[in-house]
């Protein structure tokens, strides 16, 4: 019985100490401005355990630095798709993605079409 009890707790401590506090994880995720932008990083940061939370408009890469002992990539990637942004393997619900603002629409080809100006200088912001 003690033989278990000792294998019980190395293994615990094992997992424990396997955890990453520091993992960084890249995504692709879905969206066409700043204002998803701004929602995106903050479906991420308001999950316990995320540290960092940076989405890149152009290339729609989400880098993520987060603590695997409070939190998992699963927990975050529900939360973003929860404020109506797609990833490559999961999708928001309708419900979702009907609540984001009407130029954020990444799905609709117009909206993406609309924001490729964003770059000219004369464009103007949301």
């Amino acid at each position: 019985m003690k033989k278990i009890v000792v294998l019980a707790t190395f293994l615990m401590a094992t997992v424990t100490f396997a955890q990453n506090k520091n993992a960084k994880v890249s995504l692709e995720v879905d969206g066409v401005c700043m204002m998803c932008k701004d929602r995106i990083e903050k479906a991420c940061i308001k999950t316990k355990g995320v540290k960092s939370a940076i989405w890149n408009v152009e290339t729609h890469e989400l880098r993520l630095i987060y603590n695997e002992g409070k939190t998992s990539l699963d927990d975050i990637k529900k939360n973003i798709v929860a404020v109506g942004h797609d990833l490559k393997d999961m999708k928001a619900t309708d419900e979702a993605y009907n609540s984001v603002h009407p130029c954020c629409k990444y799905r609709d080809e117009e909206v993406r079409g609309d924001h490729k100006d964003e770059k000219d200088p004369n464009h103007k912001k949301h």
